[in-house]
């Protein structure tokens, strides 16, 4: 009996794909427009692609070919305009599922050359333009990038970045190209004529997760005096220290034995009593008694070193939770079926 198992190819494995489907001679008219990093990976991908069925390579190049099309559509008439004679030349799903990929692509070609860039050096570019400017480069780094240039800002001027980021929905490509021309001179923009998805709650919310305590703190103090409402959207996208109250027993018992027994004596030495208590309530009594034992002999502790502890320990539940081994509610949004 055949095997009708179909594997499912990478998007690595099928670049791949394409560069053996060409031919030695086409191939490396390609590999001449690759950057080093783009060639060192695709040439590994080449070399561990294998044998592949007729039927598989078929499917990639009539794959790639749409998604070329798709491009050229965008890229000359707009993205309704592509809409319209895609879902024309094939049906709604297929056309709506090749414009989100190249929707996906035109959106990481802005600013890639800021994204490879080290983060003092992004800092030195940033940190004397308008708030807004800063906040649109942003919405196009990594979260961690981003997080590490708004926690270096002056304090004013941080929490103006996270009320611009949080309020934004989309942006011209007028826009974006004049501060691509800010920021970098030489950088060609290659974005269409319509908007790009950038910023909003889910990305600023993000960027926070990946902020230290002290900030996290100083920045939701400052937006809920001044927007009380845009704070606590955020506040329901992500996970702090405090919100191990919304946590059930299990998780709490799965994060407290990944937990250095030094940050939990530094982390309760800050924390309010409802989550002590919790705490203590979901570990041995023995452990209990070490770590309050601790905590009543340990004195003068810095406040930075309290939330460091509260940090690490709110990783490894960020961590654990993407392992899928403990549940973070969120905003009281997740449902479970009993």
């Amino acid at each position: 009996m055949a095997d009708t198992t179909k594997r499912k190819l990478s998007t690595e494995q099928k670049a791949a794909t394409v560069i053996v489907s060409l031919g030695v001679e086409k191939a490396s008219q390609i590999y001449k427009y690759l950057s080093e990093e783009d060639l060192e990976k695709l040439t590994i991908e080449v070399a561990k692609l294998g044998r592949l069925e007729p039927e598989e390579t078929e499917e990639v190049l009539d794959e790639f070919y749409k998604l070329c099309m798709t491009q050229k559509v965008v890229t000359d008439g707009g993205m309704e305009y592509a809409r319209t004679v895609l879902e024309k030349a094939f049906d709604e799903e297929t056309a709506r599922s090749l414009l989100e990929k190249v929707a996906k692509q035109l959106k990481t070609r802005a600013f890639a050359f800021i994204r490879k860039s080290d983060t003092k050096n992004l800092f030195t570019i940033l940190q004397h333009e308008r708030p807004q400017t800063i906040a649109l480069v942003l919405s196009y780094l990594e979260s961690g990038q981003a997080a590490s240039i708004i926690e270096e800002l002056p304090e004013t001027k941080r929490l103006k970045v996270v009320e611009a980021i949080a309020r934004m929905d989309s942006a011209s490509p007028e826009a974006i190209k004049i501060i691509e021309k800010e920021v970098e001179k030489k950088f060609a923009s290659v974005l269409t004529t319509d908007y790009a998805q950038i910023g909003g709650i889910d990305y600023i919310a993000e960027v926070m997760n990946n902020m230290d305590r002290g900030n996290e703190k100083f920045i939701f103090d400052g937006l809920s005096k001044k927007d009380a409402t845009l704070a606590d959207e955020i506040r329901k996208k992500m996970f702090v220290f405090e919100d191990i109250t919304s946590m059930d027993n299990r998780s709490i018992q799965r994060f407290v034995r990944d937990c250095d027994t030094k940050d939990l004596v530094y982390a309760l030495k800050g924390s309010n009593s409802d989550v002590a208590n919790l705490i203590f309530a979901n570990m041995s009594s023995r452990m209990a008694e070490t770590i309050k034992s601790e905590l009543e002999i340990t004195t003068n502790v810095r406040l930075k070193d309290v939330e460091e502890a509260q940090q690490r320990i709110v990783n490894i539940i960020r961590k654990l939770e993407e392992a899928g081994e403990l549940i973070v509610m969120k905003g009281g949004k997740d449902e479970f079926i009993a």
